[in-house]
């Protein structure tokens, strides 16, 4: 009888044991440092000496902005090379931005409420096929963790063997939300 009875309690001990496990594993992995604290505004997460966020927590009901896939501006429909034409994967990259940022105001933004970019980087011939993914962040320099836009989105860049034109590339998906107080209807 002992027996069945020490039994029950070593079960429940381990019952236990296995949810308090649990419980402090899940809140580990919570990038927000209180769980279920309601924040009222984005708050960014990551190492301060990053140029990128590692994550960001986005309050309830908030609404968003997403732009589709933002390809480079045309430069000179007569160029010889695609340098000529669309530039380098930095100037495409600039251009992107800068097509972004005016979709942003448009709907009452700025690149401050940007909390996602999604980049697709396809390989650069002048680089011998190489991603030219320092292009990119020089781009990405000039509007994000600077003095003017201290705003460091979460990012994903992502090599691919091509885009669907072959003149492009870099492309990029953007997610803003709109400030605190905003009107949803």
């Amino acid at each position: 009888m002992a027996m069945k009875q020490n039994m029950k309690i070593l079960i429940g001990a381990a019952v236990v044991s296995c949810f308090l496990g649990a419980t402090v594993y899940a809140n580990a992995l919570t990038p927000n440092k209180k769980p279920l604290t309601p924040i009222h505004e984005p708050e960014f997460y990551g190492s301060a000496s990053s140029s990128i966020s590692s994550s960001v927590a986005v309050p309830a009901g908030t609404a968003t902005f997403s732009t589709s896939g933002t390809v480079p501006p045309l430069l000179n429909k007569d160029g010889k090379t695609v340098y000529e034409r669309y530039g380098n994967t930095e100037k495409q990259g600039e251009g992107i931005l800068l097509n972004i940022e005016k979709q942003l105001t448009e709907q009452g933004l700025t690149m401050k409420d940007v909390v996602y970019l999604r980049v697709y980087v396809t390989p650069d011939a002048s680089l011998e096929g190489k991603f030219d993914f320092q292009g990119w962040f020089s781009a990405y320099a000039k509007f994000f963790n600077t003095e003017e836009n201290p705003v460091k989105p979460a990012r994903s860049t992502v090599g691919v063997a091509a885009l669907v034109h072959a003149d492009w590339l870099i492309e990029i998906e953007a997610v803003a939300v709109y400030p605190k107080g905003h009107n949803q209807n």
